[in-house]
């Protein structure tokens, strides 16, 4: 077993892009060492702004040997007369075999030679030279670039190759234009720490060789390098915020991060938390400093890829930097102050929701319209319904404020803070505040938060703009996966009706934009929330054919069901998985699918559970059959009451205690034959599981569930 070592040098890389290439690597490398027969016994990924590598442990020398079965020409053309002709001749000859090396084998064409063939296994470190290019030509990645006068496209120029099997440098190389890169077990280090060509002797002593450079390129060590640096300079009795995006693009930002702890004047601690925090990890990268209470203090670590000799110049500047971005915060903010948030609202006239939607304006009045016309219909107290059409009213009108215009990452939050600073009721400004969010906490920041996704989703979709594969401008996925958490949160305060919803603003719609299919634009809206349902049972831990048998997203009809009351939905997911758990799924699973599966030959609708409209009992001439028409009164009962209470235990009870009636109505003495010669009687016979297969289907579609 040796280990082997691949480098990729680069110019600075865009932090983002260090993150996919590695989760790619992951997933490329091991399966195309997989499909030579090469698998180390460790792969290990690293990553700095100038590098991408990965180390191989433990590889084997060369690739086992392999038997292969040769497929040659027919026995009637390979031989004639008892001799080998001259098609079975050039066969052997292309393959380097002997005639003792063949055999007959007889197929469903009929008989043919085959021969069978040790293949030798290749050395490793040959057949790496020829993977090697496939690793780092399929990695993908946004806004690729070429450079020199050659073709090939990369997230940034690529300089330097390192390749080693242990201490011997594979003849790797990369040619773009006139310039060619050839493999050297030559690698660079920190441009500022150690800015002269690192020696690696061999792979095994890559990390060590470049932490001697300065560069830490294992990005779980950097990560714990940056905590750890955050910790020593941190001021005592204090903490700092690590927000984990932020520690993550910190991490790709450094080869080896040094903390510096900088320091504001106190006096901007009078703007909103909110604004220092998001001036400083958005806009500046620097981790906010808090004391034990959580109180932001004056202070702020950045994380230096400099020398640690120049921090006080460094901690300098970024104090420069940062007074400058506080000081224009205050100016803004200041500024916002001077009217009150309701005086906003109508400049939203002049921003552009979408060319053919109209305004933000024209976007918050159908929100207002849509919420007036639901809320009438709840038994919410009229202070409740008053402050969610105020927040629904002023929720976008800091959009035009000096602050959002300059941090469009706090919209909705200054919104808030504005609202209550000027006057408005807090239970209106946490609602603004909270409107963004995936899931707000409360009922007015919820039905605030609906009435906006529905308001993007349905004129997005009515205009055409589909999401399509990774293209989704305007979050319809992510408005939609908002939408089914929220109504699921609100349905114990109204029975949410989301299908109803939806045709309420599509009416809505009409007035600024009528010339849409409704069809489609129903169908592309049940694709839409079908999918976040999809996903959103996925996260549950539900098995595939149990999704399947609660959700058909080709069937109009099962989508109404499901956004007609989502909570039941959910109540149904939960059931699923329970009896599967329990065991009882699989106890009732066989003679219910089998009678769905009879059913589908029948002629019964799939919501009839009313047994006397399709069951002719004067037909009913076996014993089992009355036996099973009366078990199948009792389950329809049972069906019945689990659609006006929800409740599923004495539907499952049921279908407990129908299933070994079911079994001896199909086997053993007592059985019919459900294809009876007489069509009435097969009709009646198909009507009972027909209605056992409906009652069922209160709960899911058994047809789509796996026996396990």
């Amino acid at each position: 077993m040796t280990d082997f070592v691949w480098e990729l040098g680069t110019e600075e890389l865009p932090a983002d892009f260090i993150d996919q290439a590695l989760a790619q690597w992951q997933a490329l490398i091991p399966a195309s060492l997989e499909a030579v027969h090469l698998a180390p016994q460790a792969i290990h990924y690293y990553g700095t702004p100038r590098r991408l590598a990965v180390y191989l442990q433990g590889v084997p020398a060369r690739q086992p040997d392999q038997q292969v079965e040769i497929k040659g020409p027919s026995v009637q053309a390979a031989y004639q007369n008892g001799e080998p002709t001259p098609a079975l001749l050039g066969f052997l000859r292309s393959r380097q075999a002997q005639l003792t090396d063949i055999h007959v084998r007889d197929t469903p064409k009929g008989q043919f030679v085959y021969l069978l063939q040790t293949l030798p296994g290749r050395p490793a470190p040959e057949v790496l030279v020829e993977l090697i290019p496939h690793w780092w030509q399929k990695l993908t990645g946004p806004r690729f670039m070429r450079w020199g006068d050659g073709p090939v496209r990369f997230s940034r120029p690529i300089r330097w190759l390192v390749a080693l099997w242990d201490d011997q440098v594979l003849p790797v190389t990369l040619t773009n234009g006139s310039e060619c890169l050839h493999a050297d077990r030559m690698s660079r280090g920190h441009r500022v720490l150690h800015p002269q060509p690192v020696v690696i002797p061999r792979a095994e002593r890559y990390l060590d060789c470049l932490r001697q450079a300065g560069v830490e390129a294992d990005v779980t060590a950097r990560r714990e390098r940056i905590r750890q640096e955050l910790h020593r300079v941190l001021p005592p009795h204090s903490q700092a915020a690590i927000p984990p995006a932020l520690l993550e693009e910190v991490t790709h930002l450094t080869e080896w991060p040094t903390g510096i702890l900088g320091s504001f004047d106190p006096a901007y601690l009078q703007l909103p938390a909110a604004v220092i925090t998001t001036v400083m990890t958005h806009h500046q990268r620097y981790f906010p400093v808090m004391d034990a209470q959580g109180n932001l203090l004056p202070h702020f670590v950045t994380m230096s890829n400099g020398h640690p000799a120049w921090a006080d110049t460094i901690r300098q500047g970024n104090e420069r930097v940062l007074r400058a971005r506080l000081a224009d915060a205050r100016f803004f903010y200041e500024a916002d102050l001077r009217q009150p948030l309701a005086a906003y609202v109508p400049q939203l006239a002049s921003v552009t929701f979408q060319e053919q939607l109209g305004s933000v304006l024209r976007k918050v009045q159908r929100m207002e319209q849509l919420l007036q016309t639901v809320l009438a219909e709840t038994d919410y107290p009229d202070e409740t319904q008053r402050h969610i059409l105020r927040a629904a009213h002023l929720c976008k009108a800091d959009l035009v404020t000096q602050m959002v215009g300059e941090f469009s990452e706090l919209q909705g939050v200054m919104g808030g803070h504005y609202a209550e600073k000027t006057g408005e009721n807090s239970v209106v400004a946490q609602a603004i505040a909270e409107h963004y969010q995936e899931r707000p906490q409360t009922l007015a920041g919820q039905w605030v938060a609906l009435a906006d996704r529905l308001d993007t989703i349905v004129g997005i979709l009515a205009v055409g703009l589909v999401p399509t594969g990774s293209s989704d401008p305007f979050a319809l996925r992510r408005a939609a996966r908002s939408i089914v958490l929220i109504a699921n949160d609100l349905y114990p305060t109204y029975p949410l009706n989301l299908q109803h919803l939806f045709h309420t603003m599509a009416d809505i719609l009409t007035t600024d934009y009528a010339s849409f299919n409704r069809t489609e634009l129903e169908k592309q809206w049940h694709l839409l929330l079908g999918q976040r349902f999809h996903t959103l049972l996925q996260e549950k831990g539900l098995d595939y054919d149990l999704i399947n048998a609660l959700l058909d997203l080709e069937q109009m009809v099962g989508m109404e069901r499901v956004l007609t009351n989502i909570a039941d939905f959910f109540r149904r997911a939960d059931w699923l998985k329970a009896l599967r758990q329990n065991g009882i799924l699989q106890e009732i699973y066989a003679t219910v699918n089998r009678a769905s599966r009879l059913a589908s030959q029948g002629d019964l609708p799939t919501d009839v559970l009313d047994a006397d409209a399709v069951i002719d009992k004067p037909l009913l001439h076996q014993p089992i059959e009355r036996e099973l028409y009366q078990s199948v009164n009792q389950l329809l009962a049972q069906a019945q009451h689990t659609q006006v209470t929800g409740d599923y235990d004495q539907l499952v009870q049921g279908l407990r205690a129908i299933a070994p009636v079911l079994a001896r109505f199909f086997d053993g003495p007592e059985s019919v034959l459900v294809m009876d010669e007489n069509p009435d009687i097969r009709r009646n016979r198909l009507n009972l599981l027909g209605l056992i297969r409906n009652s069922a289907l209160v709960l899911a579609d058994f047809s789509q569930i796996v026996k396990t």
